[in-house]
């Protein structure tokens, strides 16, 4: 389980629920990457479970380290947390890296897991024996709340069916996908093609964390109260990667990079500029550079 099994609750759900199946599994949290490729080796692990993202690193890691992950024990890689399971170029990469095949899987604190990578890694599957999907028009010339036509993209809506404490009803997950039930896979559940393929929303999901804007503004003020700065959103590898850049001194830098790791379990690039060199608003501020 190669998570930081920081306080983000779906990590450790994942964890238990292989425990409660009898599975041996090995924590990850607070270990180095190179510490991590070491256990996989002397443990001689079968099943990966981390973000996209962090499979790709994993195999840059190794190629610097020098060690073939070909001879791995690893067999199949459960990816969550972030879109890139199904994106073709991304699972490729994963696969070729570590030699093993990729399982997507996608979920929500707010619902619990409510997907599962198709057999192609194709696409994935609603488990429809728990939740009631539909699929909405998120565009602005039509009125929210209409589904889509077959294929068409869309907003996810979910309702559980059997979540004990913790019901939803019509809830907005704010994924986008593309939703077919007329379809030729051997599982009959709703199926989405590519799987979660983006947002209707702001919200940013760095590797497996998601960030709103707004919370990112909220560690800025308490660390900088006047400072100027802005968010620059990229796409490295089909994934999204955020940088920071802010008008303060390296002392200033540091303490706001301390905070964002601290109240996001997130890593961020903190960058310095110069005093006035970013833009200024004189009415709603535009903080968020989208470069995706």
């Amino acid at each position: 389980m190669a998570f930081s099994f920081g306080p983000f609750i779906g990590f450790w759900t994942a964890n238990d629920a292989l425990v409660k199946r009898g599975a041996l599994v090995i924590p990850g949290g607070g270990l180095s990457s190179q510490k991590r490729l070491q256990m996989i080796a002397d443990h001689r692990c079968a099943i990966l479970c981390c973000t996209p993202t962090y499979a790709l690193h994993l195999v840059s890691v190794a190629n610097q380290m020098g060690l073939d992950l070909s001879e791995s024990t690893i067999t199949r890689i459960i990816v969550a947390g972030e879109p890139g399971g199904s994106i073709p170029s991304v699972r490729s990469r994963i696969e070729q890296g570590l030699r093993a095949k990729v399982i997507d899987h996608c979920g929500a604190s707010e619902v619990g897991a409510w997907g599962f990578g198709d057999s192609k890694g194709e696409g994935i599957h609603v488990i429809e024996t728990e939740f009631i999907a539909e699929v909405l028009q998120v565009d602005d010339s039509s009125p929210r709340g209409r589904p889509v036509p077959e294929g068409h993209l869309g907003e996810l809506v979910l309702t559980s069916l059997g979540r004990f404490g913790g019901p939803v009803i019509r809830y907005r997950t704010g994924d986008r996908v593309r939703a077919f039930r007329d379809h030729q896979k051997s599982c009959p559940f709703i199926w989405f093609d590519g799987g979660v393929v983006g947002r209707a929303d702001d919200m940013l999901v760095i590797r497996g964390v998601n960030v709103f804007p707004s919370s990112v503004e909220s560690i800025v003020r308490d660390c900088l109260a006047y400072a100027e700065f802005r968010m620059i959103a990229t796409k490295k590898d089909e994934m999204d990667q955020l940088e920071i850049e802010v008008e303060a001194d390296e002392e200033g830098v540091d303490k706001l990079a301390l905070a964002l790791r601290d109240r996001l379990t997130l890593r961020v690039d903190v960058r310095p500029v110069p005093i006035g060199s970013l833009p200024r608003f004189e009415a709603k501020s535009r903080r968020l550079d989208d470069q995706r």
